[in-house]
């Protein structure tokens, strides 16, 4: 046998050797514990809070991202998904009561919040630490035992996790399987009684393929060209500020951000104005050497978004770096849906500008596209607002801001169609990884002889009142 061909076996058994430990664990029921899990929270809150200054280094050297930012967008916002959980969970896990209808009488109706059991996460890149520990805190929170599959592109946050994990947890309760396309045919061949997949459309499609093997539920969190509608009446400098923040956090590569601008014409100079001012002002007149302006993840994404900016189109940017991956906040104008900005979503800094006349044109572009993971309009005007909100299909978004509103447990996140399916954090997340069992409890005290055989006319006549 070829040493590839051992490779792999012994990766097989591995996976094999954990999943069989993990359903052996749930099957002992102690997941099913209120005090179980909420111990588990604690555990894993105390560990990222102790090892939260080895996971930003670890962030930094993947992403480039500074000290901050991995605090703001990363790990703070981990630490809130859990302390919401803890707090919550007691009444997540509390049976939910209906209304029985007059036919079933006497009896109670619940709904009961269960585990689905054990339970595949496969994170991005991107976020590494945020998306792979708030989905395995809920995860943890409905009951569920669950393998970590952290991206390969972020080797030392994968090594971090897998510490942190390790230090937390027996492998028979959370287990990290770290590697790269070998490793997730593995676990992807293996069988789960759930998945949870947060990264690209192309590898988000093989996810449910593979599912669909074992008719195993999932929920996909994709991405999607997210459009950003700035209308004749909107704020400029603050809209700016805030449309600037958004495109190129972690270097533009965030699942939600700002994709594209689709903005006024009789307002475009002047908005650009202000995103240049706005780029200098955050980022420095030399961002390519600004310690705090992260890095593309790896050469290809480098050399692929590289392709898409034609140099005859930047107003502002364009410059790039091999050397550290880095590409300056850039700014293209002129931009049609015909340009190759416009084939793919960007996931990366740079910012296409869109001239429309009127809203019903932005519309027209958007509904053109795919389902975007999110939709950002910015105006002063509610009404104008809330037609975009009502009349375009997207997973989620601001009104005069980008990006934040993921930063909450108090809402769902997600998307639909081309941006995935399903949605997390909170509550959400809680039930993402419920199976909600619908329980009918009947008494005893009475058995009304309506159902049973033989059925006569008086029977008829009465099913017929009931069923009014």
């Amino acid at each position: 046998m070829a040493t590839g061909e051992l490779f792999t076996s012994a990766n097989e058994k591995l996976v094999s050797e954990i999943i069989r430990k993990q359903q052996a664990f749930f099957a002992k029921g102690q997941t099913l514990d209120y005090s179980f899990r909420l111990n588990a929270l604690n555990s894993l809150y105390r560990a990222i809070k102790r090892e939260s200054g080895t996971l930003a280094e670890a962030v930094k050297k993947d992403l480039g991202k500074s000290d901050t930012e991995s605090a703001m967008c990363e790990i703070s916002l981990a630490l809130s998904e859990i302390s919401y959980l803890k707090k919550h969970l007691k009444s997540f896990m509390k049976p939910r009561y209906v209304h029985t209808p007059i036919a079933h009488f006497p009896s109670l109706s619940k709904t009961i919040s269960s585990p689905y059991g054990n339970v595949l996460i496969i994170s991005p890149w991107n976020y590494p630490v945020l998306l792979t520990l708030e989905p395995l805190s809920n995860a943890i929170s409905a009951g569920n035992t669950a393998v970590i599959k952290p991206s390969a592109y972020a080797p030392n946050v994968s090594k971090a996790i897998k510490e942190l994990i390790e230090q937390t947890f027996g492998e028979e309760y959370v287990a990290v399987i770290e590697g790269g396309r070998e490793e997730n045919s593995i676990l992807l061949n293996a069988k789960f009684d759930y998945i949870f997949f947060t990264g690209s459309k192309t590898v988000g499609k093989t996810v449910m393929q593979k599912a669909a093997e074992h008719l195993t539920p999932v929920t996909l969190e994709l991405g999607g060209k997210s459009p950003c509608i700035v209308l004749q009446d909107a704020a400029l400098e603050t809209s700016a500020r805030r449309i600037v923040f958004g495109k190129y956090l972690n270097a533009g590569q965030t699942c939600v951000a700002p994709d594209y601008i689709l903005i006024d014409k009789s307002i475009k100079k002047e908005f650009i104005d202000c995103v240049i001012k706005e780029i200098n002002k955050q980022f420095t007149s030399s961002p390519l050497t600004n310690y705090s302006y992260g890095k593309i993840i790896s050469e290809k994404h480098f050399n692929r978004l590289c392709a898409l900016i034609e140099n005859q189109k930047v107003i502002y940017g364009g410059k790039s770096d091999k050397k550290t991956l880095k590409i300056e906040p850039t700014v293209i104008d002129e931009v049609t849906l015909s340009n190759p900005v416009m084939q793919e979503e960007i996931f990366g800094p740079i910012m296409p500008i869109i001239e429309i006349s009127s809203q019903e044109e932005a519309m027209d572009i958007i509904r053109s596209l795919a389902h975007p993971l999110a939709l950002y309009v910015f105006t002063k005007n509610k009404k104008a607002a809330n037609s975009f909100i009502n009349n375009l299909g997207f997973g989620g978004g601001c009104i005069n801001d980008t990006v934040v509103h993921l930063a909450t447990p108090f809402m769902p996140f997600g998307g639909f169609g081309e941006s995935g399916m399903g949605s997390y954090h909170g509550k959400s997340g809680f039930d993402a990884f419920s199976h909600k069992k619908s329980i009918l409890d009947k008494k005893l005290f009475l058995d009304l002889p309506i159902r049973y055989q033989p059925y006569t006319k008086t029977k008829r006549r009465l099913i017929d009142l009931f069923l009014k």
